[in-house]
């Protein structure tokens, strides 16, 4: 068994919490788990994640940040408890693969979208396909995301984007702020399509392609698929489960 790991965002907050956590595992004897503790918000969990794409271990975040989705809840009386009886959830993370300009070839993981962006003030004009099927011919817009189940929530939720449920297997394709056709509300797709993204007019219409937050400029292709050879092991307490929090913003969105 590997020994528990903290990695703590370098804000005082979360600094702070890294001492608590040290004192309390070292008192509890709880240091030999496989566990990576990540202290922060939600961008520095993504960030961590992907750096430790290879790491057999279970990631528990403590939330230092603002909203945190993808973390639990510090909680210095019940930290214990809730490493101790945590519940996990395995989810497998988008893989981007980008063609510039310049024909070089960029690769990234995205857990929660892949968003594509116009790079000026003109429209972005994208065709969208999967496989040998077209989606759509042409879509004028401020860009395109597509999303993952745990990532629908996150920008997806604020382009109006369907939230799918963790085990749903899908994948949510949204548009953003559509120009033509206006009435063209997105797609869902099977987590096992190949999606691509192609600029039809890469001179006069340059688009970025966003890993989470890491972006390429200058994209004329864009393939997407789920990487399922790729797990992230996150664990979550037992009543704030990832399922549980999805469910909440699912309902918040029927009653609003």
């Amino acid at each position: 068994m590997h020994k528990i790991q903290i990695i703590a965002d370098k804000n005082k907050k979360s600094q702070k919490i890294k001492k608590i956590l040290l004192k309390k595992l070292l008192k509890n004897n709880l240091i030999k788990l496989n566990i990576i503790i990540v202290i922060g918000g939600d961008g520095f969990m993504l960030q961590k994640l992907k750096k430790n794409k290879k790491s057999k271990n279970f990631f528990y975040g403590v939330n230092s940040g603002n909203y945190g989705f993808l973390m639990n809840k510090f909680s210095s009386k019940n930290i214990i408890k809730n490493l101790i009886k945590a519940k996990m959830i395995s989810i497998s993370p988008l893989e981007m693969i980008v063609k510039n300009n310049k024909n070089q070839i960029r690769r990234f993981l995205a857990i929660n979208e892949v968003s594509i962006l116009r790079q000026s003030r003109q429209a972005a004009s994208l065709s969208i396909s999967y496989g040998s099927k077209i989606i759509i011919k042409e879509l004028v817009s401020d860009g395109v995301l597509v999303s993952t189940p745990a990532g629908s929530t996150a920008y997806n939720l604020s382009v109006h984007g369907p939230i799918l449920s963790l085990n749903s297997k899908k994948l949510s394709i949204s548009p953003i702020s559509p120009f033509r056709p206006r009435r063209w509300k997105g797609k869902i797709l099977s987590d096992k399509s190949k999606i691509n993204i192609k600029n039809l007019n890469p001179k006069k219409r340059p688009i970025s392609a966003v890993a989470d937050n890491i972006e390429v400029r200058n994209a004329k292709t864009i393939f997407i698929k789920t990487n399922h050879n790729v797990k992230f092991n996150l664990l979550y307490d037992q009543n704030r489960s990832l399922q549980k929090k999805i469910k909440i913003e699912q309902l918040r969105k029927e009653t609003s």
